[in-house]
């Protein structure tokens, strides 16, 4: 019988992704365990392994590379020798529930007529996707204007960013789902980091390199305050608001192909030598493109730091379905009042975006206050 194709979900929350292109010509053998087609969700891309063997027959109308697909969306068929295609469509197993549901049959966006005629050959795909390099861009040397390997490594060495178009295309779908769907208020106060300041230093003299950053040290501080005010640990799932048992915090990285916000897991877990170590690494494979999509996932709460561009104060945009997202500015030494006395001290501006959907406005403010005072007093949360 024959096999049917379908898109599976690569993340427990996600219901469409973008299809990249196929790794297999229409009517090529497959393998089992070959990777057949490339898709992108949550901004990272994952190649889609064949689980049986036979011909690949690629459905008349199904997905070019850029568009949308649903998850379940039957996109074609795997046929043993004699088989042809179904005539009618068969049933495929939801990932979700793991019970049989009629197939969906994806409504793909018409292409545009420059694309649909370009032609790639699938080792040239499977290079673009591992590269990410936006193949519709490339202007094939291959017979008829086929785009090949060489191409695709000759548009990298010229600085073509990575899959920029793409990426900027699921990050605007993102930005204004949340525009669309949340209420956010934005609550801004200073903290006093001249203690937070000082343990920085001290780490730089001990860690030198390796020494946990601004961002590490207010992500543990974060959790810390999370872990009292646990009603900013929630997500805004189906109709109703669920507190997450799990702190799992995203810290925004800016990369050539967009904002990517991998996630550290079970952060009061982990000292904030552990925490450090693990940002570093995920911002190294994010600038890389190297992230697993279950790495951008299940973030409870996102910390985004702007201090970097002498950036005060802004409105950082609510990582759906989480429920608040903190911004950093800059640290900077200032003049402030102590008693009858002006002494400078190292301030810290913070803005917290919260849906009011989820939270009200005193319980964030509570959560702010919480953490401007363990800013300024850091040592034990820290626990250095």
């Amino acid at each position: 019988m024959a096999i049917p194709i379908a898109v599976p979900r690569l993340g427990w929350s996600t219901e469409e992704a973008l299809f990249t292109g196929w790794l297999k010509e229409d009517g090529a053998p497959v393998r089992a365990g070959e990777p057949l087609y490339v898709l992108e969700t949550d901004k990272a891309s994952q190649e889609v392994e064949c689980l049986d063997a036979g011909t690949l027959n690629i459905l008349a109308g199904g997905p070019k590379a850029g568009d949308k697909v649903l998850v379940g969306a039957l996109i074609g068929y795997l046929l043993q020798p004699g088989e042809v295609v179904p005539s009618s469509a068969p049933l495929v197993v939801s990932a979700r529930e793991g019970k049989p549901a009629p197939a969906v049959v994806a409504t793909f966006a018409a292409p545009e007529p420059e694309r649909s005629r370009i032609a790639i050959s699938p080792r040239a795909l499977r290079i673009a996707a591992e590269l990410g390099v936006d193949w519709t861009r490339i202007e094939g040397s291959g017979r008829d204007g086929r785009i090949v390997e060489r191409d695709v490594r000759a548009a990298l060495e010229r600085g073509g960013k990575p899959g920029a178009g793409s990426v900027r295309r699921v990050i605007a779908e993102r930005l204004s789902r949340s525009a669309r769907t949340t209420v956010p208020v934005t609550l801004v106060t200073t903290a006093d980091a001249s203690p937070l300041a000082g343990i920085r230093r001290r780490l730089k003299e001990s860690d030198g390199p390796d020494a946990p950053g601004y961002t590490d040290l207010v992500v543990k501080l974060v959790a810390e305050a999370l872990c009292r005010h646990p009603a900013l640990n929630a997500r805004w799932e189906g109709d109703g608001v669920v507190l997450q048992e799990g702190i799992h915090i995203g810290v925004a990285v800016d990369t050539e192909a967009g904002l990517l916000v991998p996630v550290i897991r079970n952060v009061p877990e982990l000292t904030v030598r552990q925490v450090a170590a693990a940002s570093r690494d995920l911002a190294a494979r994010a600038r890389r493109r190297a992230l697993r999509p279950e790495e951008m996932q299940g973030g409870t709460f996102t910390v985004s730091n702007l201090g970097a561009f002498a950036i005060d104060a802004f409105t950082p945009v609510i990582n759906l379905p989480e429920c608040a997202v903190l911004g950093m500015g800059r640290i900077e030494r200032r003049p402030v009042a102590e008693g009858d006395a002006i002494v400078i001290r190292e301030q810290l501006t913070l803005s917290l975006t919260f849906d009011h959907r989820i939270v009200d406005g005193a319980p964030a403010a509570r959560f702010l206050g919480e953490l401007a005072a363990l800013i300024r007093g850091p040592g034990a949360a820290l626990g250095l």
